[in-house]
This record gives C-alpha cells, structure tokens and sequence, in this order.
C-alpha cells in the first residue's frame, strides 16, 4: 500500500475521521495480544520491531545484528513473516533458487547475511531455525506477535517521521500505542536526527542511536539521477540519494512491496533515458526486479552505523555468554 501523506501530518480532516477506526484497530489488538501466552525455546530470541507501519528501518539493523553475531561465532539465523511471499513456511530461504514473490523482498535480501526462514507461525519457523543448528534467532517483524518468547526486544524508530500523527491505522501509520510498546521493550533504536517522544526519554528504557548510510554500485557524486522505489517513505531514500550529491531529475515511488512487472521497468527505463539519467533504485526494490533489468540499473542498499556501540555490546552479552 502507499503511505497516505495526512498520516504524517498532525492536522487533518482524514485522520480525525477515521479516529474512531483507529481506537477499534488498536483495541483489538491489545485485546488479543493479552490473551496470548509467549512460548519460549531453548535458544535465545532478538526481536526487532517497531510500531509503524513501514519505513522505520528495521532491515538495516537486523542486518548490522546478524554480521556482528556472526562474527563473534554465534550461529545466528533470521525468522521472518515473508511479506509479499506466498510462502507460509516455515520455509528456509534460499536466495539462489527463490523469488520475491514466494518469499518476500526482505527475506531474500537477509539470506544474503545469514540463514533465513520465513513463517507465519513463529513458534513453529523458531523451531525449525533451532533443528537446523541455530544458536541464535533474530526476529524481524515480530514486536506485535506475542506468540514467542523474546529475550531481547528492540523498537526501531525513524528520527525523521516518528509517530507521524500519533494515531492508530488506519487514521495514521501506528499498529498500536507507544505507551503499551514500551512496556515490551528492552530498548529504542533511534534511527537519525530528530528529538525522541517525551514517553520515550522518560520511559527509562535502553537508547541506542545510530544512522543508516546509503551505498551504492556506483558513486553518485554530481552524477545526474533518475531515483525509483517501492518503499513506506520512499522520500527518504530520494533524500539520502541527494545527501551523497546526486543530481535527482526525476523520481517514481511506487506503492510499498510494489511486484515489478516488465512494462514497470521498461517504462522507468525510458524515463531515465529521455532525462540522460542514471536509474538508480534500492536493494529492496532490486529483489522485485526481473533478473535481465538489473544490469541496467544502479542499486543502493543502507548501511547502519551506531553513535555507541558499547551500551549494545553489553546487551547482547547478556544472551551470548556460552556460546560456543
């Protein structure tokens, strides 16, 4: 889906509207979430997560976390929903032999790293991670599916956007209330600039701060531009593109997840080349791209980098003591 533009905009009719909706979504889920009793397995779980719909940045961090396991010798795997994907799973990921549309961009884009999986029922895809030798789970996109026990949650947060409006879906981009997120956390990743919510600062939880950086195939420096992405907050990556000195005469956003077809992609082609532009796009995107286009466009993938690394460093001690 695209993210409504009034999402991010404190005054709006369409918000205060669909209000009502919002307090029901939000209702619902609290109401299920404490009907559910966790169930924990015998190797630890890093949940990371967040509480607005898209754009938040928790593939980067999931990504920083499994290479920095690794390579302390922890044998890390990765458990996903597989959005996008028509596997239920649990279903181990291989990048070589499967697509995005049966496992889901992030996925694809996380086998990469480490062994992935993708479930809909999270206890059975840890359990399967834990069979085939993992030490260690990371879950990605699990902060509201209590069904298995966590050891470590983090809540990822964009710097920029934050709540947005601060209303519950669909009047605004929140899958539930911070207040009820921050008890079931162990500690906020503030992604770039911005100033946290007061709730977040006096809540006493674990603040790590970090920042992504953009990288690409090519350097972008006063190179002229053509940028296109299906993403939650494509302008941040149309930004970041600006922010390494690229020239941006054109852009495209498609809806989050977007299935590229063909006619997609020869069309963005033309563009760019009525414009004497580079077609530059994201390493998300990319996975959803036919394979014969990809030599024709620039890929961009986000790096993450901690302010202090020391405060996560001591948090992840607590779980990688003895292994081996």
């Amino acid at each position: 889906m695209r993210t409504p533009s009034f999402w991010y905009q404190k005054f709006s009719p369409f918000g205060w509207l669909l209000a009502p909706l919002g307090w029901l979504y939000g209702g619902i889920g609290k109401f299920l979430r404490r009907r559910i009793t966790a169930q924990k397995i015998s190797i630890p779980v890093i949940c990371v997560g967040n509480i607005t719909l898209g754009g938040a940045g928790k593939t980067p961090v999931v990504n920083e976390l499994a290479q920095r396991l690794q390579s302390q010798g922890v044998k890390v795997h990765i458990l996903s929903r597989g959005y996008g994907g028509t596997e239920l799973g649990p279903f181990y990921v291989d990048p070589k032999k499967h697509s995005a549309a049966q496992v889901g961009d992030e996925p694809l884009l996380l086998a990469e790293i480490a062994p992935t999986w993708v479930a809909a029922n999270k206890v059975r895809g840890a359990l399967s991670a834990q069979a085939a030798g993992a030490q260690m789970l990371i879950l990605d996109d699990g902060l509201q599916n209590l069904a298995l026990y966590k050891d470590i949650s983090l809540l990822v947060m964009d710097g920029q956007h934050a709540l947005g409006n601060g209303q519950i879906f669909p009047a605004g981009p929140l899958r539930e209330n911070l207040s009820d997120a921050l008890r079931r956390v162990d500690a906020v990743v503030w992604i770039g600039g911005g100033t946290p919510p007061a709730k977040i600062t006096q809540s006493g939880k674990l603040m790590l701060r970090a920042k992504t950086e953009t990288t690409c195939d090519h350097h972008l420096k006063a190179r002229a531009v053509f940028a296109f992405c299906g993403l939650g907050l494509p302008q941040k990556f149309f930004n970041s593109l600006q922010a390494q000195g690229a020239v941006l005469l054109g852009t495209r956003s498609f809806a989050d997840h977007h299935p590229y077809t063909v006619a997609d992609i020869e069309s963005l082609l033309k563009e760019a080349g009525r414009l004497s532009a580079l077609p530059v796009t994201t390493a998300k995107d990319a996975a959803r791209i036919p394979a014969e286009f990809l030599s024709h466009l620039t890929v961009c993938d986000l790096r993450l980098i901690w302010e202090d690394e020391k405060p996560l460093e001591a948090l992840l001690k607590t779980l990688t003591t003895g292994i081996s």
